[in-house]
């Protein structure tokens, strides 16, 4: 039982680690003018954008503090930033409060929601029109 308790402390130091890392490359160099982050490889074949389009730069930007700048470039960040949020709460009340809550995102329903949610993003930010080019980051 200690042994497991072990490990789990080394993968959450290596996880908070890695989270660090990965902040302060975004903070300190910005995606749009550094050729280290890779680009979107599926804009550089069809032109269109991916729901990820935007993403680096989005992220750079809300580092930063320009949060609605951030949101421009791509408006899922803030979907994400939800769905990630609810995951950490679920997860620190059942490891650290013992707490049964059920995760909602475990549910079939929740899955289809956010790929609804992800595809609808994806057609309308392609479409060259007002209002869906506000979606182009």
């Amino acid at each position: 039982m200690k042994e497991i308790t072990k490990y789990k402390t080394l993968l959450l130091f290596l996880i908070l680690l890695a989270s660090v890392s990965i902040v302060s490359l975004f903070y300190f160099w910005n995606p749009a003018n550094n050729i280290i982050f890779p680009k979107c490889l599926f804009y550089s074949v069809t032109n269109l954008y991916c729901p990820g389009c935007g993403s680096q730069r989005a992220i750079h930007q809300i580092l930063h503090g320009h949060i609605l700048i951030g949101l421009k470039y791509n408006y899922l960040i803030g979907f994400l930033v939800l769905v990630l949020g609810y995951q950490l709460y679920v997860f620190i009340a059942q490891e650290y409060y013992n707490k049964n809550i059920k995760n909602l995102l475990y549910k079939p329903l929740a899955t289809k929601v956010i790929l609804v949610v992800v595809v609808l993003f994806w057609i309308l930010r392609n479409i060259p029109f007002y209002p869906f080019n506000i979606l182009a980051p």
